[in-house]
């Protein structure tokens, strides 16, 4: 049996190590940190979140719960300690970040001794890529923050410049300064229960903050970002792109955009985003306020919180100044300020198979957000099947891809076939959504003009065929 190199300690590489262990195979885990760190991480930890600490909804029938489902049943390790380890927060999953970093640990450590001993643990950095080598099949899951010399080996490898767009980091508020008087636990239309905290505006309060934030101060381009930029600038005079826009540092991902540039968009478009109120009833005034910030509680002593959706890239004295024009953190504590930190991926329609090997190099995978998807579940889903293709392809057996119809394979799908034909157009990430998984007929969608229930029906064809793939690869 072939051994399995898996390159990455984020949330695809252990979760690909943990399952290729489980189906006996045996693994070598590499993590540069803390030999090397990167822009953005703050420790050494297995599965460190950096963003955020919420995996999504878990509202029966919506596409992130289809995913989940579909993982939970297939046996997910780090989706079981995210589990474990969660924290209040409404219908969605949220977790402890450092009690889910401990729980993987853990279960890695599980297989690193004993009879069950099958990872062993290697903390440097990689920085070459050998796809001949013999009996031994790579998962590489290097993340968004993947090495400038192992990013330069892969571009060597597949002949292809690798893609990039600037991501941003929520701040932490330190819990015991939140003026408790100036806001209210509610969860929006009362869905699952009520585990944020609600900073209600008034109108004068929202267009106060909105001038403040608007004319603050980012954060200067660090040399990484810049000399992304020029190569941006570069690719686009080369390719002829002059009609599009100059690279800037507004090259972000649109699931994702600093505060400071969504509020550029419009007065009012920070309500109708982050900051909107439907469903927030306040209970000091019977009505839903102006415009609201949420906060989610970040770990199990509920000693802080997250500002949700308010990733920015201000400078950290702008922060404090304009953060704490919010209602109820006039004298707050923050544990961390809102930064930026590049998310690198590969062209994958043009790179990848459905089964997450390099077409021209197929004893290497690509996993995770370095192969062109986006999320903390999506990573994680990524790596399971990763996983099971290498555990697969280590037998000598020819993994069959995860069926269309399903959740996890149309995310694949996507990053796999999403070629766009007009000119100039770039492969760009993707979330779960509705969007990526097979229509309904158009006879049965006429038929069912309730939005919800089609989805369920979508939800039920995905699980009944992700069910069957289990049961046929297990």
């Amino acid at each position: 049996m072939k051994k399995i190199r898996i390159i990455g300690g984020g949330l695809a590489g252990p979760e690909a190590a943990l399952q290729a262990a489980s189906l006996g195979c045996n693994v070598d885990l590499y993590e540069m940190r803390p030999t090397r760190s990167t822009e953005a991480h703050q420790t050494a930890d297995f599965a460190e979140l950096v963003c955020s600490n919420s995996l999504k909804s878990e509202s029966e029938n919506t596409a992130p719960w289809l995913l989940k489902q579909e993982m939970r049943r297939a046996g997910s390790i780090l989706l079981a300690e995210a589990d474990a380890s969660s924290v209040p927060a409404g219908h969605a999953l949220a977790v402890d970040r450092v009690e889910f970093s401990r729980r993987v640990a853990e279960r890695i450590a599980a297989f690193t001794t004993g009879p069950d001993a099958r990872i062993t643990i290697h903390r440097e950095e990689v920085t070459t890529l050998n796809p001949d080598e013999p009996d031994t099949l790579t998962v590489l899951a290097t993340g968004p923050l993947t090495s400038p010399a192992l990013a330069a080996e892969l571009q060597r490898l597949t002949g292809s410049d690798h893609l990039a767009f600037y991501d941003s980091i929520s701040p932490i508020v330190d819990a015991s300064t939140i003026d408790m008087d100036k806001v209210f636990f509610a969860a929006r239309y009362d869905k699952g229960t009520a585990d944020y905290i609600n900073c209600p505006f008034t109108k004068e309060e929202y267009e106060t903050f909105l001038d403040a934030l608007t004319t603050a101060e980012a954060v200067p381009l660090k040399d990484w970002e810049g000399n992304a930029l020029s190569s941006l600038s570069s690719r686009r005079e080369a390719d002829g792109s002059a009609s599009l826009p100059p690279a800037t540092p507004a090259h972000y991902f649109e699931g994702c955009l600093p505060i400071e540039e969504t509020a550029r968009r419009g007065r009012d478009t920070l309500r109708f985003g982050p900051m909107k109120p439907v469903g927030l009833t306040d209970p000091k005034t019977g009505r839903w306020p102006y415009a609201a910030v949420q906060l989610r509680q970040e770990n199990l002593r509920a000693d802080s919180y997250n500002l949700v959706g308010f990733q920015n890239h201000l400078k950290f004295g702008e922060q404090a100044r304009v953060l704490r024009l919010i209602p109820g953190l006039e004298n707050a504590t923050f544990l961390r300020y809102g930064q930026i930190h590049r998310n690198t991926y590969i062209d994958a329609p043009n790179l990848l198979t459905e089964t997450l090997q390099l077409r021209a190099h197929p004893s290497i995978l690509i996993a995770g957000q370095l192969s062109g998807i986006e999320g903390y579940t999506e990573s994680i889903a990524s790596g399971l099947l990763a996983g099971r293709y290498a555990a697969a392809l280590a037998r000598g057996e020819q993994p069959t891809p995860a069926p269309r119809a399903t959740a996890n394979g149309s995310l694949s799908y996507y990053i796999t076939h999403a070629l766009n034909p007009e000119k100039h157009k770039r492969f760009q990430p993707a979330n779960i959504t509705f969007d990526l998984l097979p229509p309904l007929e158009e006879e049965l969608r006429r038929k069912i003009r309730d939005k919800k229930e089609r989805h369920k029906i979508q939800c039920d064809r995905a699980l009944e065929a992700w069910d069957a793939w289990l049961a046929a690869s297990n």
